[in-house]
This record gives C-alpha cells, sequence and structure tokens, in this order.
C-alpha cells in the first residue's frame, strides 16, 4: 500500500508547531507580532469552570466580560514578566515538560481566579473578546473576506469579514488570511496568544486602529517565547 503523505501546509496559511516564528515563515511575511490573550473578568455570565460545555457563547462573552490585560495581571499576582504569565498558563494546563513547568506561577494564576473571579484566557484559538477586534481592524485597511483554514492548511473557506463579526467561524487551533495572503492570523494549540503575520507596516496600521496587547517579534522569538529570551 502507498503511503499517503499530505504536503507541507502554505505558511500563508499555517503556524509553526515550534522554533523560531520568524525562521518559519521567512519568504512570506517579514513581521510577526504576538496578540497576548486577555484574560476575562465577567460582569454580567457566569462561567461554569467544571464544565466546558456549558461555555457562554462568542456574543454573550463579549457583552458580559471584560478584558484584564497581562499588564493588569503582573500588578495583581506580583509576578515579574510576561514569560512569568505565560509559563503559569502553559503549566496550568500540562503543556510544558517537568523541568520547565512552574507551578508557582501557576498557582498565582489560580489565585486570582479564586479570589478576584478572574478567568484565564484560553489556549489554541483567537478568544472571542480578539476576535471582532481583529476583523474590525482588518476592515480599516480595506479587507473585507477572510479565508478560514484548519490548523493543517487542508481546508478552507472563504467568510465576509461583516458574517465573520457576527458568527463564531474560526475553529479551535484554525486561522484566518487575507485572500492576498499578506497578512494572517494563527494561534498554536498550548499557545494563550496568536500570531498577527504581515508586513511590519501593516501591522503598524493595525496597531494603530487597535492597540493590541502583545509584542514584535524578533529573531530569538520561538512558538514556546515564555522559555527562551525574547
Amino acid at each position: 500500500m502507498t503511503k499517503r503523505v499530505a504536503p507541507e501546509p502554505d505558511k500563508y496559511a499555517s503556524c509553526p508547531h515550534d522554533g523560531k516564528i520568524l525562521e518559519y515563515y521567512r519568504g512570506q511575511f517579514d513581521s510577526v507580532y504576538i496578540l497576548l490573550h486577555p484574560f476575562l473578568r465577567p460582569l454580567s455570565i457566569d462561567f461554569d469552570l467544571s464544565c466546558p460545555e456549558k461555555c457562554p457563547s462568542k456574543h454573550e462573552i463579549i457583552e458580559g466580560c471584560e478584558p484584564v490585560s497581562w499588564r493588569q495581571v503582573l500588578n495583581l499576582t506580583g509576578l515579574s514578566s510576561l514569560s512569568d504569565i505565560d509559563v503559569g498558563l502553559r503549566t496550568s494546563i500540562g503543556a510544558l515538560k517537568e523541568e520547565s513547568a512552574n507551578e508557582k506561577f501557576a498557582s498565582c494564576l489560580d489565585k486570582l481566579t479564586e479570589e478576584k473571579g478572574i478567568i484565564h484566557p484560553t489556549e489554541g484559538g483567537l478568544p472571542p473578546l480578539l476576535e471582532n477586534r481583529i476583523f474590525n481592524a482588518l476592515k480599516k485597511l480595506g479587507y473585507e473576506w477572510l479565508w478560514v483554514g484548519n490548523e493543517w492548511g487542508t481546508e478552507r473557506k472563504l467568510h465576509w469579514v461583516d458574517d465573520l463579526i457576527e458568527n463564531k467561524e474560526i475553529p479551535c487551533h484554525g486561522c484566518g488570511f487575507t485572500p492576498d495572503y499578506r497578512l494572517l492570523v494563527a494561534t498554536h494549540w498550548d499557545s494563550h496568544c496568536s500570531l498577527l503575520c504581515s508586513s511590519k507596516e501593516n501591522i503598524d496600521k493595525i496597531l494603530e486602529v487597535d492597540n493590541f496587547e502583545g509584542f514584535f517579534c524578533t529573531e530569538k522569538t520561538e512558538i514556546y517565547w515564555s522559555l527562551h529570551e525574547i
């Protein structure tokens, strides 16, 4: 029987699984901005953390929660850096090897939920509190359509951006990329952040529209960025 080997996914429609981020996208995108997924403070809805199936819908979260930035979390927890938060979050979902995990950092973030009701950001997918902000920024840049694909680059569907604002269409671990292949938003499955990939000029324009919390990748930045010098 002939072994079936799938082709490598297109860089304009995929996310690296490990290693240096800019190295992966070389020749496709010259700049990548790490979009930190905000923590959530519920205002008018309840989260049953023991039952993910009862998680509120996208619009219920947008309307019933407020974002809590990673900078605010540093002030509330006493953690010293964004890397500390990232290690704590990855530790809490079992995404790090024992030698890299830090239960103390994870405990600090758990206390934030227990004592202040602030919920951890989700990993592996663009969160509701960022989705429509991204889509509206794309519209400001003149984009009306966006391809939505899965993490393996094997399926994709073209969507009108206004329809994406109304609905939840980007799958877990999936991505969205523009028809001209000049801009991509993708999320690694163990990451509480997403990758905004384009030219530096385009990303700067987006950040002028909406000041997303995050940072630009350097040549050293890896998918597991908090374990390395950034």
